[in-house]
C-alpha cells in the first residue's frame, strides 16, 4: 500500500500527493485516492491536470466518484463531468444527492446533459445503462482514407476506437462494422463497406449478463447497442463487461455465503449497513435451525434409549449439508452460464439421484470402516449391537446425501422459476434445510434397523 504523505499536524499533504500523482499511472493513483476520504481526494484532484483527473474519475475501481465530484467546486465538477465518459458520468450523477445533482446537471452543456439524461432512463444492469455514447461512426460512402482522417480528428473525444461503425448515408442505420486493424491494413481508396462485416448488435434493455455472453461468444472488444430501427445508441466495451463480471461474481459469492449483496468494499461498509446486510439472513437461518431442535425433541425417547446415536448426528447433518451445497453451487453456476435451462430440471434430477446414492454409499462405507476400527481396536465400545449401529449410519448417510444432492440441485430451479436470483440459494440455507430433514431420515432409519434391539 502506498504511503500517504502528511503534514506535521497529521493532515494529508495534498500538494505533495498531487505532485506524486501527476507523474503516476492512473490505476496506481486510484489506489492511492481510495485510501483517502472524499474531501482530501477532491482537494488533490483540484491540483492535478484536468486530463489526469478525468482519467481517474473514469476508472470504475474508484470508490467515491460521486462523493469526490460533490466535494469539488461546482465549476470544476462540471468541467470534469463534461470531459468524462458518458456512461461513468451518468453513474456518478445518479449517485449524487440533491441539490448537487440538479445544480451540476443545470451547469452542463445541452448535449452532455441530454446524453446523461438519456442514459439514466435505462433500467439498472441493462446494456443501455452501461453503454457509452462515445464511438466512431462513418457513412457507408466513405473511403478508408476519409475514415482514418476522421478518426484522427475525433480520437480524443472518444472513449475507445476498437471498431468503426458504418452507417447508411441516408437512414443512419447500422449496416457494418470494421475493426481498427482491418481499417489500417486497407488501401486508402477502398470503400469502407468493402472492409466491413455484418455487425453483432444488442438492444438497450438486454440484461448485462447476456451482453457479456454475447461479447464472449463472438470474441468482441465492443458491441453496438441499437434501437429497433437499427440506429446505434452507443457501445458496450469489453472493459465494462469485465467490471460487470467482477460485480456479478461478487454479488453471487456474497449471496451464496448467506447475506445480502453489498455495493461497497468491505472496509468502507458502516456498522449499521453491515448489520442490515447480514442480520436478516442470520435471523432467518437461526429460526430455521430451530426446526432442528424440534426434530430432536420429537425423537427424544429414542435418544434416551440409544445415546450412542447422538455421536453420529454431526456426521449425518454435515454430510447432507455438504452434498447439498455442492449441488447448489454447481447448478447456480450452470444456470448463470446457460449450460442448463429451467426446463432441464428433470434431467438434472436424474443425474443427481444416482450421484447422491453413490456418494452416500462411499461415505457410508467410510463410516462403517470407522465404527468397525474403533470397536475392534478398543478406542470406543459401541455395545453388543455395534454392527447394527454401523449399518444404521451407512444407510442414513446414503439417504441424507441423496436427499441433500436432490434438494441442493432443485432449489436454484425453484428460485429461478419464482423469479428470484438462483444465487439466493445460499450454502447456509441449503445446509439448514438438509439438517432438519437429515435428522428425520437418520432417526427413521434407526427405528427400522434398531427396533427390538436398542429401540
Amino acid at each position: 500500500m502506498t504511503e500517504i504523505l502528511e503534514t506535521t499536524d497529521g493532515a494529508v499533504d495534498t500538494l505533495a500527493m498531487a505532485s506524486r500523482l501527476s507523474d503516476g499511472h492512473v490505476a496506481d493513483n486510484v489506489e492511492i485516492l481510495n485510501q483517502l476520504d472524499s474531501e482530501d481526494a477532491a482537494a488533490i484532484l483540484l491540483l492535478l491536470p484536468v486530463e489526469m483527473s478525468v482519467q481517474i474519475l473514469d476508472k470504475p475501481e474508484l470508490y467515491y466518484g460521486a462523493e469526490i465530484i460533490a466535494a469539488l467546486p461546482r465549476r470544476t465538477a462540471i468541467i470534469l463531468l463534461t470531459e468524462m465518459s458518458s456512461d461513468v458520468a451518468a453513474d456518478i450523477v445518479q449517485q449524487l444527492d440533491e441539490p448537487a445533482r440538479t445544480e451540476l446537471m443545470q451547469g452542463l452543456d445541452r448535449n452532455t446533459r441530454t446524453t446523461i439524461e438519456n442514459l439514466l432512463t435505462y433500467p439498472e444492469n441493462t446494456a443501455g445503462a452501461m453503454m457509452t455514447t462515445e464511438f466512431v461512426s462513418v457513412p457507408a460512402t466513405w473511403t478508408v482514407e476519409q475514415t482514418l482522417q476522421h478518426i484522427r480528428r475525433v480520437e480524443r473525444t472518444r472513449e475507445t476506437v476498437y471498431a468503426i461503425y458504418v452507417l447508411d448515408a441516408f437512414t443512419r442505420r447500422l449496416v457494418g462494422a470494421v475493426s481498427l486493424r482491418r481499417l489500417i491494413a486497407g488501401e486508402p481508396s477502398t470503400n469502407i463497406m468493402d472492409l466491413s462485416r455484418e455487425p453483432v448488435t444488442t438492444l438497450p434493455l438486454i440484461d448485462r449478463e447476456d451482453v457479456a455472453r454475447l461479447i464472449s461468444k463472438h470474441d468482441l472488444l465492443a458491441v453496438p447497442v441499437v434501437d429497433k430501427a437499427g440506429h446505434v445508441l452507443g457501445i458496450v466495451t469489453v472493459d465494462d463487461i469485465i467490471d460487470t463480471i467482477i460485480e456479478e461474481n461478487t454479488e453471487d459469492v456474497q449471496k451464496f455465503g448467506g447475506m445480502e449483496a453489498t455495493d461497497e468494499p468491505y472496509m468502507q461498509i458502516g456498522l449499521l449497513e453491515m448489520l442490515k446486510k447480514r442480520g436478516g439472513w442470520l435471523a432467518v437461518l437461526f429460526i430455521s435451525e430451530m426446526l432442528t431442535a424440534s426434530a430432536m425433541q420429537y425423537f427424544e425417547v429414542e435418544l434416551e434409549k440409544a445415546i450412542v446415536l447422538t455421536l453420529f448426528i454431526p456426521l449425518i447433518m454435515s454430510s447432507g449439508g455438504n452434498s447439498g451445497s455442492q449441488a447448489t453451487s454447481l447448478l447456480i453456476r450452470s444456470l448463470a452460464l446457460r449450460e442448463v435451462r429451467l426446463g432441464d430440471w428433470w434431467r438434472v434430477a436424474l443425474r443427481e439421484l444416482p450421484t447422491g446414492l453413490l456418494l452416500g454409499g462411499i461415505l457410508g462405507l467410510i463410516g462403517v470402516v470407522r465404527i468397525t476400527a474403533w470397536q475392534k481396536l478398543g478406542f470406543y465400545d459401541y455395545g453388543e449391537h455395534w454392527i447394527l449401529i454401523a449399518v444404521t449410519v451407512a444407510a442414513a448417510l446414503i439417504g441424507v446425501v441423496t436427499f441433500g444432492s436432490l434438494t441442493g440441485s432443485m432449489l436454484p430451479f425453484l428460485l429461478q422459476r419464482a423469479g428470484f436470483d438462483p444465487a439466493s440459494a445460499s450454502a447456509p440455507f441449503v445446509a439448514t434445510l438438509v439438517d432438519v430433514t437429515g435428522l428425520v431420515i437418520y432417526f427413521s432409519v434407526a427405528l427400522l434397523i434398531l427396533r427390538g434391539t436398542l429401540l
